[in-house]
């Protein structure tokens, strides 16, 4: 049966119950070994918001995962991670006999109360990823990360004690480093994918600054060129710095300061007429701007050219 209205799971019994499975040992993190658990009343698809963090590693699914229309089909091994708050989509495939198989991490916000982690989680933008922007592990990067989610496993069946938290916060942190770095991984390997993303990137914004949009709405957002690349904002700027250095953001204030440069150089309009044709309200804001990426106000600059 599938459901049109999201549920929102607030705890993580809750999510055990819906799902089939056996009840969490801790009512602020569960760690669940899909090799070891009957998945007979895991069979329904559903439309869920989670109130908690929810990392698995999963393979041989006999279902779909998305996040409004991106759709993963988890037929190799593959990571993902999804934040409080947000939609996702499980849909089971009907007449499946697919064993499944990999990992669940579900951690409570409650659990990093009082914690640096509760803050820093914030810094791993891969939570707010798409499922088609999910991180597919080599085999030595998917032992490392069972590896650690077995560590956090142990800790957690065994009799909670004042140090239980503190060692498993440590092994979360450390997963989640080691992601950060499997992804940095993916973003270079992935080179003939990655690279035609920066090149249309390099497209999408010539066509938008050689086009009226400038002047009429001002500079593109992120959330724009995101929507063009068909990926999710904070995957943008997290691959663009891998590859190229810059953000999303920067490489649209470089596209407008070399813009800029061609109307000062090669042409005889004023620096507010360049401002309202780049989509400044204000001049001020425009020569601000400029200042800081150039070291010269947009006077200057067009001086050294006479």
């Amino acid at each position: 049966m599938t459901t049109t209205t999201p549920t929102r799971v607030k705890t993580i019994a809750e999510f055990h119950r819906l799902r089939g499975l056996p009840k969490p040992e801790h009512p602020l993190i569960s760690v669940v070994n899909l090799d070891t658990v009957d998945h007979s009343g895991d069979n329904e698809s559903a439309s869920l918001i989670l109130d908690f963090y929810f990392i698995a590693i999963k393979r041989c699914l006999p279902s779909k995962f998305k996040y409004g229309q991106q759709e993963y089909d988890f037929d190799e091994g593959v990571m993902f991670f999804i934040a409080p708050g947000q939609v996702f989509k499980i849909e089971i495939e009907p007449d499946s006999t697919a064993r499944r198989s990999g990992w669940l991490l579900l951690i409570h916000p409650d659990f990093l109360w009082n914690t640096p982690l509760a803050k820093t989680i914030k810094q791993y933008q891969y939570f707010d990823y798409s499922v088609n922007e999910a991180l597919l592990l080599s085999e030595k990067e998917e032992t490392a990360a069972i590896g650690i989610l077995q560590s956090i496993e142990h800790e957690y069946q065994s009799n909670i004690d004042k140090f239980s938290q503190n060692i498993i916060i440590a092994q979360l942190e450390l997963l989640l480093v080691q992601s950060d770095r499997f992804y940095h991984r993916q973003f270079i390997t992935r080179k003939i994918t990655n690279h035609k993303i920066v090149n249309r990137l390099e497209e999408i914004l010539s066509d938008y600054f050689n086009s009226d949009d400038l002047a009429d709405k001002g500079l593109p957002s992120v959330q724009y060129i995101a929507d063009k690349l068909n990926v999710s904002p904070n995957y943008l700027s997290d691959l663009l710095k891998v590859l190229t250095g810059q953000s999303t953001q920067q490489h649209i204030h470089e596209k407008l300061i070399e813009k800029a440069k061609e109307k000062l150089s090669t042409t005889d309009l004023s620096v507010s007429e360049i401002a309202y044709e780049l989509g400044f309200e204000h001049s001020q804001s425009f020569s601000k701007l400029f200042k800081a990426k150039t070291d010269l106000s947009p006077m200057k600059f067009r001086q050294s050219f006479n």
